[in-house]
């Protein structure tokens, strides 16, 4: 865990502990300012999950398509997943410390709920 870089990895949702995982998905962390700004305005779609990190809260003016939202405190636990259309300010979670971010219905099929634990493994030039 820790601190990231711009760049791509993989999520890795385990439903179980030490259970092979439910779901590997194709990640794109953003870390800067910049990329968090950015995140996925004047897209038409994700292809896998955005993470934002570090986030507690996410708005989604300006996007085209609705999106699956996961906040995950400093452990990388769900906190809370909602699906939020376009045009809408997500409130601030106090404990959320990174912000997940993929089109609408797709986290429920990865197994991604309240209390699950995520694992990022970013690639090399994502780490820090």
């Amino acid at each position: 865990m820790g601190r990231w870089r711009d760049g791509r990895g993989q999520l890795i949702v385990r439903t179980d502990s030490g259970a092979a995982p439910a779901a590997r998905v194709p990640l794109e962390i953003a870390a800067s300012y910049r990329a968090r700004s950015k995140g996925l305005l004047g897209r038409d779609s994700v292809d896998g999950a955005l993470l934002l990190s570090p986030a507690s809260g996410i708005h989604t003016f300006g996007m085209r398509i609705p999106i699956d939202v996961a906040y995950l405190d400093r452990h990388l636990t769900v906190i809370t997943v909602h699906t939020m259309p376009p045009g809408r300010l997500g409130l601030p979670r106090l404990r959320a410390r990174h912000v997940l971010e993929a089109g609408a219905g797709v986290m429920a099929g990865w197994g991604l709920d309240v209390g699950v634990r995520v694992e990022v493994e970013a690639d090399a030039e994502a780490e820090m």
